[in-house]
Parts: structure tokens; C-alpha cells; sequence
């Protein structure tokens, strides 16, 4: 395992919580395979490999590429496309980008200049579809805005990413662009207006599902009210489609919303970001903000393993863990203290 923790930054404290059965990583997939399983599956990450250098150096050359579409998971875009998207954009490449206008906040440099040369912008359907990955069967006029960026894109000579194809996408580019690949800009700067002294809370709505990736619900009120004691203001932030519904009172503040310019802002102001293990994890990593994941059952937590390997590319800062109230409490109380002798 000590190999496995210097390769993929992974913490030695953070080994209760991980398990190596459902990492992604090639040569682990490969470790769970007999012989012929391992030959076939390198052969067939080979092929994507090749397939994205070519991409990735004619880009370079041409200065210019289509990359998309995108419509999925939040996660999947602040760990698997938005790093590569800033690493095109850093290498003076002009993208042509088809995606989600919701997350067109994130599409900019840390002086807040957009990162893509145009954006075909696909709508808000989360409330019709359940985001998984990248492979949501999206509404019919959705299909059809991807098809005109499509044919646009192929007709235009420009190198193309085609990401619409599931295990290219899962086993090829998410894992080649982890060497090397990846930029982040500082988004804290760009967003960033002053410290609040504010903790943020994403009120995920789970209703009573458990599952090993997130764990069970939590009741996200009485964690702001745990809170609300160590900070000036607590903010429970998010898209509406995604939150639960909970109501302010005292310094507690309702601020869920569609446009996600107004949760990097909070983010980037706050001094914690309390969140289950979701795509708010990585909110932290844009805008320098301590993360509290918080997990309601027992490790380990699914997807963790992947969680931290990619993570590691956009930040140094571990993330921090509690599993009951009292522990999120705790927490919030020791951060308090220490903020305070800083």
C-alpha cells in the first residue's frame, strides 16, 4: 500500500477511509483481471491514449480545437474537464466548447477572462435528468444543440475531442490527462471580494436514500445550527435541483442558487466548506478554502481512492472528515481555535 499512498498522494491517515476495489486508475483495474483481462484492457487504454495524444498535439500545433460535450456530474467537470479546458487554455489554445451553461462561472482564468473562445451553451436539465458521469441520455432539444456543435465541429477541420463516448471518456481521458495535463486557476481570485468569517454548507438532497459514495441524509439544519457558534455568518448554498430545502433563522442564510457565480463567490469567501462526498469537494481546490467532508455511516467511502488521486493535481490542502454531528461540530470548533492564533 505505501507505493499506492506515494503515487497517488494519498495521507497515511486517510487509509481508513479509502478501499483499492472500486479505484479506476489503469493498473488497478488491471490488478482485479486474470491475465488475458489485464492484455485486453491495456491494449484497449492504449488505443484511447494514442487517440488523445494525436488530439492533444495537433491542438498544441493549431492552436485551436471542439472539445465537448459536456453534461454531466459536477464533480466529473471540476475534476475531469475543467483542469484540462484551463491546462488548453494556459498552452494558448482556443477552444471551441460545448457544455453547460451553468457551469460557464468556472470557465475563466483568475482575473476572471473567459478560458474558451466560443461556448456553445446547453441548458439546465437537472431537474428532468439525473446527472451521472458524462453519459445522461439529455433531453431531445439538448440532442439536437450537441448535433449542430458536432457537425459544426467536424465540418471545421479544427482537431475535435468527442467526449460523448462512455469508456473513452472514463478509462481514456480521465486518466491521460492526470500526468502532466491539468492547470487550475486561482478562482478565489477572481471571485473573491473579502472574508466573511462565514462557513458554506451544500444541503445535498438525498431524501432517505443511503449510499457507499455518499453516505445516508443528513438533517443539514441542525449542522448549520452546530455550526453557527464558530462562524459570523453560515451559508447553505447549491443548485436548487440538488439541495434540500432548509430555512434560515439567526445568522444562518439560505443562498441556494442556479447561477453558480454565486456559489464561487461564497465559497471564496468563507473560511469552510462543509460538504458530503460530491462534486462540492473540489469547490475548496478552486478558490483555496478548507473542505469538511462529512459521511453519515462507516468507511470506507466509495470513490474516495479516485477522489484524492485526481484531487492531488489541483491542491495540496487535505481534506478534512467527520461522520456524526458531534464530530462536524468538533471540527468547526477546532478550526475556530486555530484561526484564531494564525
Amino acid at each position: 500500500m505505501i507505493p499506492v499512498l506515494e503515487k497517488y498522494g494519498i495521507r497515511r491517515s486517510e487509509l481508513k477511509y479509502i478501499s483499492r476495489t472500486d479505484a479506476t486508475a489503469i493498473e488497478l483495474i488491471q490488478d482485479r483481471m486474470n491475465w488475458k483481462g489485464k492484455v485486453g484492457f491495456g491494449m484497449e487504454y492504449k488505443k484511447y491514449a494514442l487517440a488523445l495524444d494525436r488530439f492533444y498535439k495537433k491542438a498544441l500545433k493549431e492552436k485551436a480545437c471542439y472539445y465537448g460535450p459536456f453534461k454531466g456530474e459536477f464533480g466529473h467537470f471540476l475534476l475531469h474537464n475543467l483542469p484540462f479546458l484551463m491546462h488548453l487554455h494556459k498552452k494558448g489554445v482556443k477552444i471551441h466548447y460545448c457544455g453547460m451553461s451553468l457551469h460557464k462561472p468556472f470557465m475563466v482564468d483568475d482575473q476572471g477572462n473567459s478560458i474558451v473562445e466560443t461556448f456553445t451553451e446547453l441548458r439546465d436539465f437537472f431537474s428532468e435528468i439525473k446527472p451521472s458521469a458524462n453519459q445522461n441520455d439529455v433531453p431531445k432539444d439538448v440532442a439536437a444543440e450537441i448535433d449542430v456543435w458536432r457537425k459544426k465541429a467536424k465540418s471545421s477541420g479544427m482537431p475535435l475531442l468527442d467526449i460523448d463516448r462512455s469508456d473513452f471518456y472514463w478509462h481514456g481521458l480521465r486518466n491521460w490527462q492526470l500526468e502532466g495535463r491539468q492547470h487550475k486557476y486561482d478562482l478565489g481570485k477572481a471571485y473573491c471580494e473579502k472574508a466573511t468569517g462565514s462557513a458554506v454548507i451544500f444541503p445535498r438532497k438525498k431524501g432517505g436514500e443511503v449510499t457507499p459514495n455518499n453516505g445516508g441524509p443528513w438533517d443539514y439544519l441542525e449542522i448549520a445550527e452546530r455550526l453557527s457558534p464558530y462562524f459570523e455568518k453560515v451559508y447553505l448554498v447549491g443548485h436548487p435541483s440538488l439541495s434540500a430545502k432548509v430555512k434560515g433563522s439567526g445568522n444562518i442564510e439560505v443562498k441556494v442558487s442556479a447561477d453558480n457565480a454565486d456559489t464561487l463567490k461564497y465559497c471564496a469567501e468563507a473560511d469552510l466548506i462543509v460538504t458530503q462526498h460530491s462534486g462540492a469537494v473540489h469547490m475548496g481546490a478552486y478558490v483555496n478554502t478548507p473542505v469538511l467532508l462529512i459521511f453519515n455511516g462507516e468507511p470506507p467511502i466509495k470513490g474516495l481512492f479516485d477522489t484524492l488521486r485526481f484531487r492531488k493535481n489541483l491542491t495540496r490542502k487535505p481534506l478534512k472528515y467527520a461522520f456524526s454531528l458531534e464530530e462536524i461540530e468538533k471540527a468547526a470548533k477546532k478550526f475556530s481555535v486555530e484561526k484564531e492564533r494564525v
